[in-house]
């Protein structure tokens, strides 16, 4: 069974847990198990650095990254999110993307005199390209939610049929 690092900044919702557990199960009806990151038990209170261990741990031992690329705080995705696919980009793990949002990234940064990338990308052309450049897609939809419930499928359907080399219809 191929292991997923569910990553994003899922894991500041009020409801982290349960969008972890519903983001895990869907994984489970596609033949994957999910690893997300509050899944595991730290004893005490935690530090950055034990937090930071524990991910790279998960990351290593998982087999695709699954990256939530919502824009959050800001018009860009989550910046721990984006480290964590470079990571794993550069394990040589396959990566997948999606996002809250179906408008392209200049559309969504106020002009404010610098140079704003108009590659028709939804992102920083570093972090979609990472994602064309290792395999994976970018699933968009339009969604109120931080979550992304309806693009994480999207993207977990496209998973599915890369690694089981089904293609699509």
């Amino acid at each position: 069974m191929k292991k997923l690092y569910l990553a994003g900044p899922d894991v500041f919702l009020p409801n982290a847990t349960d969008v972890g557990r519903q983001k895990r199960e869907l994984c489970g009806q596609f033949g994957f198990e999910g690893l997300f990151p509050l899944d595991q038990q730290l004893a005490g209170e935690p530090s950055g650095t034990d937090i930071f261990r524990l991910d790279m741990a998960l990351m290593r031992e998982a087999d695709i990254g699954l990256f939530n690329l919502s824009p959050f705080r800001g018009p860009s995705a989550d910046p721990g999110t984006v480290f964590e696919l470079g990571i794993m980009m550069a394990m040589g793990k396959r990566v997948f993307g999606y996002r809250n949002t179906d408008l392209l990234y200049h559309q969504r940064v106020a002009e404010d005199g610098y140079t704003i990338e108009r590659f028709g990308l939804g992102d920083n052309l570093m972090i979609d390209c990472a994602i064309q450049e290792a395999g994976g897609i970018i699933a968009a939809e339009r969604e109120e939610s931080l979550a992304a419930l309806g693009a994480f499928q999207l993207a977990l359907e496209e998973a599915w049929r890369q690694v089981n080399g089904v293609m699509a219809g």
